[in-house]
């Protein structure tokens, strides 16, 4: 037993046998990592982030895309250059743990656990609600699906890396060519001017279009921010794949930087097309839970209205199953260096995936969705359900954000002598502006009044995992990689 640098926590070297029960498999390369980057947002592509139209606009909805975009280049640079640095499955906790102790690992990894235990329930409600209006299911039953499809992707992420992997990338590439399909489509059916421009300041439809940018004027960017982070939100996931990286130290830079540029892409387009398409229009958008489907309705009238919603799915099954992915190792990574309980640690004996992380976090997951859904009735509770997921999906990921855009700064400056593979080319100043953004972004998403109940649910949970590390997590900590590491290189320091 051995005392750390600070902050009361004791550590336990384990035997060869502790880690042997929890060995990963390495399997990803470039190709790989890029389809779990890009499968994990695709489907805000798909719905989600057209709800700021009712707020800024198109214009605002523009703007507000390009500066999320900037904070997410930033944090992207920030994390290629910490990734493979610090190669371990811990990600954001590792990070932070380097950077800031036990302590400090601990808070940003159990602000990236609310975010990727809550994102798989935000995008498995999105599923529910295609299902049911492609299908004309009760919505009564809503909570079937939610198990069933649960129940599917643990399953498929369960069963071998390698199997999860190719899943990935396989719906990952039907995902892009749905959405290069519509993009294709909406070309010569757009009219711009009469259709993107038909909002008015005061919320309410232009007949005839050819209205404003910024019809809300920059108060209505900067309110659009917390829907526009649907577009990027969960590409920082990939380092949780290091420990299954054939080459992390290689490929983790390269993948990163070439998912963030596909997602740049493809979120000008989709924001550019969709609302301009003839039928269509950002004033409808803004309140629509299927934008996609609703411009290809437009296109091909409601023939083939089956196949074309099966075809708008593909994006939230890709982000579905590759988050699914992010929550297990996410979990696993805590658990295995003693900061949740150890025996969420351990991987299957066959096909080395962290199966009881991921079958946790989902009953989690399904816990929160279940006791939303009967405490407010089918009907109320089903129609709030996404919006309080996505408020507390939203409010973790951007405190991660910033815990870990410090811990960037923090190694940049007390720790030079760590060897870095590759590094960002915006350096500390990118990292301010990620900061910078995501608590402007933080503050508008305030004005939400939902906000205030996923504030209250995330607050629970922070204080019981809190309080649980307090009293016994940092008594049982265990020297695993992350950890062996950061007290390492904090001695140099």
């Amino acid at each position: 037993m051995s005392q750390t640098e600070g902050g009361g926590v004791s550590y336990t070297r384990a035997d060869a046998g502790y880690f042997e029960k929890r060995h990963l498999q390495r399997y990803a390369g470039i190709w790989s990592l890029w389809a779990l980057g890009v499968g994990a947002v695709i489907s805000g592509h798909f719905s989600g982030w057209n709800f700021g139209f009712a707020t800024g606009g198109w214009g605002g909805m523009l703007v507000a895309g390009a500066i999320i975009g900037i904070m997410y280049i930033g944090l992207v640079f920030c994390i290629a250059e910490m990734s493979p640095a610090l190669p371990h499955t811990g990600a954001a906790y590792s990070f932070g743990r380097t950077a800031m102790g036990p302590w400090g690992g601990f808070i940003t990894g159990l602000c990236e656990n609310v975010e990727y235990v809550v994102t798989p329930a935000v995008i498995v409600t999105f599923i529910t609600a295609y299902v049911n209006s492609i299908f004309g299911f009760d919505p009564a039953y809503s909570p079937i699906i939610w198990i069933v499809t649960y129940l599917i992707f643990l399953g498929l992420n369960i069963f071998g890396v390698a199997l999860s992997f190719r899943v990935t990338l396989i719906v990952t590439l039907l995902s892009l060519a749905v959405l290069i399909i519509f993009w294709i489509s909406a070309i010569p059916n757009m009219d711009f001017s009469r259709w993107a421009l038909n909002i008015a300041p005061d919320g309410s439809e232009l007949p005839e279009g050819n209205g404003s940018f910024f019809p809300m004027g920059f108060s209505g960017v900067l309110a659009t921010l917390p829907f526009a982070v649907w577009l990027f939100l969960a590409i920082e996931q990939l380092p949780l794949a290091a420990e299954e990286s054939v080459d992390p130290k290689r490929d983790m830079p390269k993948g990163i930087l070439l998912g963030m540029l596909t997602l740049v892409i493809s979120a000008f387009m989709i924001v550019l097309l969709n609302p301009s398409v003839a039928g269509v229009g950002a004033h409808k958008l803004g309140t629509s839970l299927e934008p996609l489907l609703d411009g290809f309705r437009a296109v091909y009238g409601d023939v083939g209205v089956t196949v074309l919603g099966i075809m708008a799915l593909t994006g939230l099954i890709a982000s579905f199953h590759t988050i699914l992915f992010a929550q297990g190792r996410q979990i696993y990574s805590l658990s295995r260096a003693g900061y949740f309980p150890s025996a969420l640690s351990i991987t299957h004996s066959t096909y080395r995936t962290p199966h009881v992380a991921m079958i946790v976090g989902a009953i989690v997951g399904l816990l929160i969705m279940l006791a939303i859904w009967f405490a407010l009735g089918a009907e109320k509770g089903g129609s709030i359900i996404g919006s309080v997921l996505l408020n507390m999906a939203v409010f973790g990921a951007m405190f991660s954000y910033i815990l870990q855009a410090i811990s960037f700064i923090l190694l940049r400056k007390n720790q030079p002598h760590i060897n870095r593979p590759y590094k960002s080319p915006l350096g500390i100043g990118g990292a301010v502006v990620t900061i910078v953004i995501a608590l402007v972004t933080l503050y508008y998403q305030v004005q939400d009044p939902l906000f205030s109940k996923g504030v209250l649910w995330v607050g629970v949970w922070f204080v019981l995992a809190i309080i649980y590390f307090a009293l016994v997590g940092r008594h049982k900590l265990i020297l695993s990689p992350e950890e062996e590491f950061a007290m390492e290189h904090r001695a140099k320091a």
